[in-house]
């Protein structure tokens, strides 16, 4: 006999014992009395139960993985067929009338023996499992969980039920006041926080795991320095703008990483305002292949779009989109294009073949220093390549173009900033010459971790390597920004479209980069200048202490998205645009270093070049 014919006649053996049991439940002396009316009774309803059974599935469901869904199914087919006892015990006419409250306690009879039987597999088959882990792992972690809100519980609750993670939870600790000395799944809130020194020993606890996706820095931070002090390892579950689905499982369990340290409270976005301009549309990412750029896809992604188009030059980090887009949404449809922004005809082909509704522009060339070496390709790349892209744009009706800038074009020092400030210029150009429903504007924001011109990448190499850790100034201070939370808030900034505007991400506070570095060196199990050594080593080429987000002059107004700001600023008239950017690339060709900053302080006043070295 297979495994679903014994489990289907094992539900029908139970569910038609249950209905004697409801006779001598319901009556003091039943037998033999109401023998022959019971036996009636149990036969009409065999039919019944076997396709209800049948049609609610129950046989299909796996006992060791019993859950609320497979519940709910059980209690649907049991209500429904003490519905049609009833009207069976009504209609049959026997010696004996059928009480009418039997079907009622044999429906609740069913319920307590197939959910008892099912439960009963499932306690058998984790009981097995957390043998097998025992001895497997001699010695399991026992974890105490910061945080009992949904993702501290959907994680106790996971690890409760593959014990062969080598992990055994112990009990939350939460600041909520409501939820002190509660149980979740089975386990106690035990204190608050701060109270975390005090109950890991009483708990024995060999590990901390912060479990809230949605707490600041300053949260994940001081956890963090309580379980060091504990001498306690200490992991994380992915911040909220990673955890997309919703969903938290023991294989995002991660090392708490210096990106956690800077997290800030998560940004409500208003997705309906988002979806508005992008499902259903063509849209086009250029550097698809890059950190913002692949970002922006991952994003979009969730909002349907028809196709998008991934325009990029690389075509190794092309390809790896391209194998994420496949594992993730195979459903979406999706072209690469390996292009170089500089090449327009090549774009005017894109464009024409594929007609792209909305376009994020992320290609750009963001590295200062080597910008200031190489400021003739800054002036290709970041000028020529957003003058092409958004002359296209212009002539072939696109809805939506959101421009991808920098904090660095702000009071620009460096080549790249006074170049992305020309190309804010050119989409301020744009949007004068658009026609009604289309909207051309940049986003600005300052650094984002882990892409990869973050700093982050090389002090970890450098840690890696045993240091020392190099900062170029000990007061130098950069706003930083996670990558998803970045380009949540550029697809937001894109849905308030406001033809022309120049919109200003609240960044948060600044982080001097050698208390970065110290975090970083701590976070790697060191302690700074002891173990890994800092050392200054001055400031570069194009780089200033302070980075801004506004001009002096500009200011910022308010939008409806709290975190959205947008600048006062005021574009070039075209006339001089053109005649200064003809100059700009001019010097360019000529690889003349002093003509290309000459020809952008005629573009920028306060663009003030220093620190270049021919």
């Amino acid at each position: 006999m297979g495994r679903t014919a014994f489990k289907f006649i094992s539900d029908l053996l139970l569910w038609s014992a249950a209905a004697p049991l409801a006779f001598m439940l319901r009556l003091e002396d039943p037998w033999p009395r109401y023998t022959q009316v019971a036996l009636v009774y149990a036969l009409a309803g065999l039919p019944i139960k076997a396709v209800l059974e049948a049609s609610f599935a129950l046989h299909l469901q796996v006992w060791r993985r019993m859950g609320i869904r497979d519940l709910y199914s059980l209690a649907k087919a049991v209500f429904f067929g003490t519905v049609l006892l009833s009207a069976v015990a009504f209609f049959l006419h026997l010696d004996q009338p059928i009480p009418r409250s039997v079907p009622l306690i044999e429906g609740g009879l069913a319920l307590l023996l197939l959910g008892g039987v099912r439960l009963a597999g499932r306690m058998l088959f984790e009981r097995a499992q957390l043998a097998q882990s025992h001895l497997r792992h001699r010695s399991p972690k026992r974890v105490l969980i910061v945080g009992a809100g949904e993702a501290g519980t959907m994680l106790a609750r996971e690890m409760l039920r593959h014990p062969e993670s080598g992990l055994v939870p112990v009990g939350f600790l939460d600041d909520d006041p409501g939820k002190q000395r509660q149980r979740f799944v089975g386990l106690p809130v035990i204190g608050r926080i701060e109270d975390l020194p005090r109950v890991a020993p009483k708990a024995r606890a060999d590990e901390v795991l912060i479990a809230i996706p949605s707490a600041p820095g300053k949260v994940v931070r001081r956890v963090v320095e309580l379980a060091r002090g504990a001498g306690l390892r200490h992991r994380i579950v992915p911040g909220i703008y990673e955890i997309l689905s919703g969903k938290v499982a023991i294989s995002q369990i991660r090392n708490v990483d210096v990106e956690d340290l800077l997290r800030r409270n998560p940004v409500q976005l208003d997705t309906s305002e988002i979806s508005g301009y992008l499902e259903g549309r063509v849209v086009l990412v250029t550097g698809a292949g890059g950190s913002i750029g692949s970002e922006i896809v991952r994003q979009v992604a969730r909002f349907r779009p028809r196709r998008i188009l991934l325009l990029g030059r690389g075509e190794n980090s092309l390809y790896q989109i391209e194998r994420e887009l496949e594992r993730t949404w195979p459903e979406l449809d999706w072209r690469t294009i390996v292009a170089d922004v500089r090449d327009r005809e090549k774009m005017r082909h894109v464009f024409t073949a594929y007609a792209p509704e909305v376009v994020f522009h992320a290609a750009a060339h963001k590295h200062v220093p080597m910008m200031e070496a190489n400021p003739d390709e800054a002036v290709f790349n970041n000028v020529g390549g957003t003058k092409n892209v958004v002359g296209l744009a212009l002539e072939h009706g696109v809805v939506r173009f959101v421009n991808i800038s920098t904090d660095k074009a702000v009071n620009p020092t460096s080549v790249m900033g006074a170049s992305k400030r020309v190309a804010e210029y050119l989409v301020q150009w744009a949007a004068q010459r658009a026609k009604p429903g289309q909207a051309f504007v940049s986003v600005r924001f300052g650094n984002v971790l882990g892409s990869r011109g973050s700093v982050i990448p090389l002090f970890k190499e450098q840690i890696a390597s045993g240091g020392p850790v190099t900062v170029t100034h000990p007061e130098m201070t950069r706003y930083f920004m996670t990558i998803p939370e970045a380009a949540q808030l550029v697809l937001q900034a894109g849905g308030l479209g406001n033809n022309g505007s120049v919109y200003v991400l609240d960044m948060g506070e600044p982080v001097k980069i050698v208390d970065l570095a110290k975090d970083l060196i701590r976070l790697s199990g060191f302690q700074p200048d002891e173990d890994i050594s800092i050392v200054f080593t001055g400031m570069r080429p194009g780089e200033k202490l302070f980075e801004e987000l506004l001009t002096a002059e500009e200011g910022t107004e308010a939008t409806k998205h709290e975190k959205i700001f947008v600048a006062r600023t005021h574009g070039m008239p075209e006339e001089a645009l053109s005649h200064l950017v003809k100059a700009l690339f001019d010097a360019a060709v000529a690889r003349d270093v002093e003509r290309i900053q000459g020809a952008f302080r005629e573009l920028i006043p306060t663009y003030e070049p220093k620190g270049f070295e021919a």
